[in-house]
């Protein structure tokens, strides 16, 4: 499947391909923290068809585990763009919520689930807006 994105101000934009059943819910910590919420949806593109549009900034996270992964965003807004291993990537982790195809690509498995805020397992009874 084709998808594009950009950041919240639209100073970075990208495309790639992906396969749709491997969305993502991660509620690791980092996650949590890096996203600002409960927790955070990617898509795997291989590095092959993504195609990035401007200079986004980047910091590198080492995991509990010892595992480095750079995380891209926009250096205007904040936008997170993807992330990727910290050398020769074989794909780049985009943010589902900033892909305009964002509601065709409904999450298929979840990670880190022992990490995940309690609230976050069922949203159903929150009221609706």
């Amino acid at each position: 499947m084709k998808v594009d994105g950009r950041c919240h101000c639209g100073a970075i934009r990208y495309r790639a391909e992906v396969d749709p059943a491997h969305v993502t819910i991660c509620h690791c910590t980092d996650c949590q923290r890096l996203s600002g919420t409960g927790y955070r949806i990617g898509i795997p593109a291989l590095a092959a068809t993504f195609v990035l549009e401007g200079q986004p900034s980047t910091y590198v996270k080492t995991a509990d585990s010892g595992n480095k992964r750079t995380h891209a965003f926009c250096p205007s807004c904040g936008g997170p763009v993807y992330s990727c291993a910290l050398e020769a990537p074989t794909h780049y982790t985009l943010r589902v919520g900033c892909l305009t195809q964002a509601r065709d690509l409904p999450p298929r498995r979840q990670i880190w689930c022992g990490s995940a805020v309690p609230w976050s397992a069922n949203l159903g009874t929150v009221p609706k807006v």
